[in-house]
């Protein structure tokens, strides 16, 4: 038999572990999907936003992975602390492949981000989304009027959409309760998403993109002086050597470009409307502060096109009024304890998913998704990537399979003071959600806070969902 740790249960993880149990050349294949957290799914459970019902719904077939007879979860473990260091782990297991993401978000860098009011929107997305790290993060939007989001991909798409839904439309999702009263006593009117370049270079997807314009009262326009910078939105000729996804954002941003702005299609007049204004070729300089050492605002540079793909500095400025920062400007993994790691690029060296060390791969220890290849791609992204490691390890099979090991290694796990959630665990976390759910008269609810989830997962039902 050859026992393999897959570290990370979200879907690099989950693909990995499928991959390994459904081939046929290497008989006998048992996988352990070891979780930090003790809820599974990674960023699908706390990363896509709650009211991507559709996306979310892959929940539903990782679950079924997770179910086979072969593979066995064990939450509420963390690889690379005292209890469980990286080579204690390979002590346990024939291999171990690292599914573990990339945690850390980028620093805009610029004076000022320090001041409060500005986030980043790792920090919103998991507090709407209820991960218990963010147990402690307050977001009160009673006082904010107008936000600005810094970023040009789906990330920065989701934040500016969450903030300018309204409540009542996130009530049948899963978000968290105090997410929810935040949402519900926000003041925000107005939602800038900022990006240094211009409409083409965008990284968001056009189905993301279409959102913002089609929400109930709220106004999405575009800056067509912004736009008019981009060659490529300029010459609609030349736009049609663009990717399809980038044509179709630059026809939506026309729509929006000819729109009066400040007006809401089928609201009564003299309704108050959210409006969310997309810029473009704007980079930002300064965070602004206030008097009382809150986020004021926020100063652009302007920039233009340099003909090669990039943009300059032109020396004019502006300011946006803003009592709310977002950054959403890209992610970076964050060493492991225990495992080689390349700051510049923030992943681990590996070749087709095989740990490098000195330049050697290392027997038994292997990465998959983006801790392999950076934060890129789409969640079906991680498939073909965990293939791959996953064959990498497949064809060190019958090497690895002929070191005996210790044992059930959890059995290893409790003796060194871990207290594992397994399956069963997991399901209690969900029954008791869906019992908070009902106690509120919505559907099923996150528990967002460690103890609410641990208390949980050891039977004491909806008792853990303090904070609600």
């Amino acid at each position: 038999m050859l026992r393999v740790a897959v570290v990370g249960s979200g879907p690099s993880g989950v693909y990995a572990a499928q991959t390994l149990v459904q081939q046929r050349e290497v008989p006998g294949v048992r996988v352990d999907v070891l979780d930090r957290l003790p809820a599974p799914y990674g960023l699908v459970r706390y990363g896509v936003a709650p009211d991507h019902e559709k996306i979310k719904s892959l929940q539903g077939s990782l679950r079924t992975v997770l179910e086979d007879e072969r593979i066995r979860f064990l939450g509420n473990v963390e690889v690379g602390g005292p209890a469980l260091p990286a080579r204690r782990l390979l002590e346990l297991y024939h291999a171990v492949v690292y599914c573990v993401g990339a945690a850390r978000d980028r620093l805009l860098g610029i004076p000022g981000e320090e001041l409060a009011g500005v986030h980043s929107a790792t920090a919103f997305v998991s507090w709407y989304s209820g991960h218990p790290d963010a147990a402690a993060e307050v977001f009160d939007l009673s006082g904010v009027e107008a936000a600005v989001v810094v970023g040009a991909g789906n990330v920065a798409v989701d934040v500016t959409r969450i903030l300018a839904r309204g409540a009542a439309e996130l009530a049948p999702t899963d978000m968290p309760q105090p997410a929810l009263g935040a949402l519900a006593d926000s003041g925000v009117r107005r939602v800038s998403m900022v990006a240094r370049r211009g409409p083409s270079q965008g990284k968001f997807t056009t189905k993301e993109l279409r959102e913002l314009g089609a929400l109930p009262g709220v106004d999405a326009w575009a800056n067509p002086a912004e736009l008019a910078l981009d060659p490529l939105y300029a010459d609609p000729g030349a736009a049609a050597a663009l990717p399809a996804v980038a044509r179709r954002n630059l026809e939506v941003l026309r729509g929006w470009a000819g729109a009066a702005p400040g007006t809401v299609p089928g609201a009564e007049p003299g309704a108050v409307a959210r409006r969310i204004a997309l810029r473009f070729y704007l980079r930002p300089v300064e965070v602004l502060g206030g008097p009382d050492g809150r986020v004021a605002g926020l100063r652009f540079e302007r920039t233009a096109p340099d003909g090669r793909g990039g943009v300059t500095g032109t020396g004019v400025h502006e300011d946006v009024e803003a009592q709310l920062v977002l950054r959403s400007v890209g992610y970076m993994g964050v060493p492991l304890a225990g495992l080689p790691f390349d700051p510049a690029k923030g992943t681990v060296p590996h070749a087709a998913g095989r740990v490098l060390r000195a330049g050697r791969a290392s027997v038994g220890e292997y990465v998959a998704g983006w801790v392999k290849r950076g934060p890129t791609g789409v969640i079906g992204t991680n498939r073909p990537c965990a293939k791959e490691t996953a064959s990498s390890l497949l064809q060190d099979a019958g090497a690895l399979a002929r070191r005996d090991l210790p044992g059930d290694p959890l059995d290893a796990l409790r003796a060194a003071g871990l207290r594992p959630v397994e399956w069963p665990g997991w399901l209690a976390i969900e029954s008791a959600e869906a019992a908070l759910g009902h106690s509120l008269g919505r559907r099923s609810v996150k528990i967002p806070d460690w103890a609410g989830l641990l208390a949980a997962a050891n039977g004491a039902g909806a008792a853990g969902a303090a904070g609600a």
